[in-house]
């Protein structure tokens, strides 16, 4: 098996980022909306929380926690305020997963 960084050489701060990272993704609310944002680049909430059948209020939420977490951005324009994934890392993992779920 190859890998990037030998999972050995971790410290424990690392380990503890990288869990906490793990358990932001935990959620399947948060997995769909990085979903839809990297399938759209940019969403409002309203967009967001009307693509996944769910209150504003609830998606304001799981945003609050996916930024935290540097997982997805966001910025004004004008009145709006528009989601977006982080950075490629965040898309880069998240398909690594769905090829690791989907891999039979």
């Amino acid at each position: 098996m190859t890998s990037a960084a030998p999972l050995k050489c971790i410290d424990q701060d690392t380990a503890q980022h990288l869990a906490d990272l793990f358990k932001t993704l935990g959620d399947p609310t948060r997995i769909k909306i990085i979903s839809l944002l990297a399938a759209e680049q940019e969403l409002r909430v309203y967009d967001i929380a009307d693509g996944l059948g769910m209150g504003q209020s609830a998606i304001s939420h799981q945003l609050r926690v996916l930024r935290n977490a540097r997982l997805v951005k966001f910025r004004r324009d004008g009145k709006e305020v528009l989601y977006s994934v982080d950075d490629e890392h965040v898309l880069s993992f998240l398909s690594q997963g769905l090829e690791h779920v989907r891999h039979g």
